[in-house]
């Protein structure tokens, strides 16, 4: 049998999906990709609303990350960087705090902010410094405690966990009280630090359509739902069997398949609101956050301080909520005007469009940041990616994906 004539299937089209093709494709074979929606991302989607790009969440691109190197053409994407610090809204002041070693202009207001101790400022110095240091693959090899305990063992002030660490991670853990595994606070830690938060200019879907566009010979069969999949065969939701010699699955795969039906993964959710207005009150390309404790809104940031390929005709901001705590649509938006008003200063809000967001993040345990191409096979012809099989992350579902596809030409190799 030649490469063309395998039947190697691809179960979603997010970014995993889309390596695992590239890969099997420059190896000279021809995948077949069965998306559930209408185009390729997964849960990396632009929206264009009103002449407004809106991404489904708040979502950044960490340059620093080896897949993204590796993967990504970043020039062509036109990627628009954010200052590496944050806006902290705090008893109705506003205070800036960011990394003066990368951008000088954060020096004066951070030294000003009053976030955290003279001591705190040190801890963070000599944090940035042992990271650097630091391999990614040892700080997945450290043990796991929360990242709560991890700040708190390194000795920064309750105020300085309070007021900066809790939003700021928070938003990138979709989870209020700093859970999740230290593994993972050093790796995007590290990954900040080394190099920049960024938003293609096109918004993030620029990042599936990217890797789309270099596709040649894979095929795509969207608004297309598995219902089952067999060794060797693909049930799909209107009753059709395909067969197949390969199958990967980069999409949830514990509702697919009957050995996997009591391991489904936890998923964190949130919520996106989108408002526009006439002015900004964060003149710097910096996140806002929150640092008063119980509040909806986990962070803001004005997607208009920013680059795009639309013109806005007037400013657009982007709010996060982790927990809406039951409330409809409705009730949310009016609460969250409130704290918009109360907290950030912010009036006159025109709402755009609110992104419900089940399927986030997984909660995942015992994080890894590599895997070998024969840790993804499940069965002799069916095979595991997406970032649910390493850590939350873009880095960790371009990995999955090229190590799935390497695990099903290493089964194909073996045989021939």
């Amino acid at each position: 049998m030649t490469k063309k004539e395998y039947k190697i299937h691809i179960i979603g089209a997010g970014i995993s999906g889309l390596i695992a093709a590239r890969v099997l494709e420059n190896h000279g074979y021809h995948p077949i990709v069965i998306e559930a929606t209408d185009r390729v991302g997964g849960r990396v989607k632009t929206d264009i609303v009103n002449g407004y790009q809106l991404d489904h969440g708040f979502q950044v691109l960490l340059t620093s990350y080896p897949a993204v190197q590796k993967h990504l053409d970043c020039d062509a994407l036109e990627l628009q960087s954010f200052l590496p610090g944050a806006c902290i809204f705090k008893s109705n002041d506003q205070k800036t705090i960011g990394d003066p070693l990368r951008n000088l202009s954060l020096l004066i207001p951070t030294l000003k902010s009053g976030i955290g101790t003279f001591s705190d400022k040190l801890k963070i110095l000599k944090l940035n410094q042992k990271l650097k240091k630091k391999t990614l693959e040892a700080i997945f090899l450290e043990s796991e405690q929360t990242t709560l305990e991890y700040l708190q063992r390194l000795g920064f002030s309750n105020a300085m966990i309070k007021d900066f660490f809790k939003p700021f991670f928070s938003g990138i853990f979709l989870e209020t009280e700093l859970g999740t595994s230290s593994r993972m606070f050093e790796f995007v830690y590290k990954m900040f630090g080394e190099g920049h938060a960024t938003i293609p200019k096109s918004g993030i879907e620029a990042i599936p359509k990217q890797l789309l566009s270099n596709l040649k010979t894979t095929k795509f069969n969207y608004n297309t739902k598995v219902e089952s999949l067999k060794d060797g065969k693909i049930i799909l939701e209107n009753g059709t069997q395909l067969e197949s010699h390969y199958t990967i699955v980069a999409s949830e795969a514990s509702g697919l398949v009957s050995k996997l039906k009591n391991q489904s993964i936890e998923w964190k959710s949130c919520t996106t609101l989108y408002f526009e207005t006439d002015t900004r009150v964060i003149n710097k390309r910096l996140i806002g956050l929150i640092s008063k404790s119980g509040t909806l809104i986990n962070n803001i940031f004005y997607n208009s301080s920013l680059e795009s390929a639309t013109t806005p005709l007037k400013e657009i901001l982007s709010v996060t909520v982790i927990d809406r705590r039951g409330l409809s649509n409705e009730s949310l938006i009016e609460a969250v005007r409130i704290e918009l008003t109360e907290l950030c200063g912010i009036t006159a809000t025109s709402f755009i469009k609110l992104y419900n967001i089940p399927r986030a993040l997984p909660k995942l345990q015992d994080l890894k940041y590599e895997m070998m191409p024969s840790e993804t096979r499940l069965t002799d012809h069916l095979f595991l990616a997406g970032d649910t099989q390493l850590n939350a992350s873009l880095n960790a579902a371009m990995i999955s994906g090229e190590r799935a596809a390497l695990g099903v030409i290493e089964s194909i190799t073996s045989i021939v």
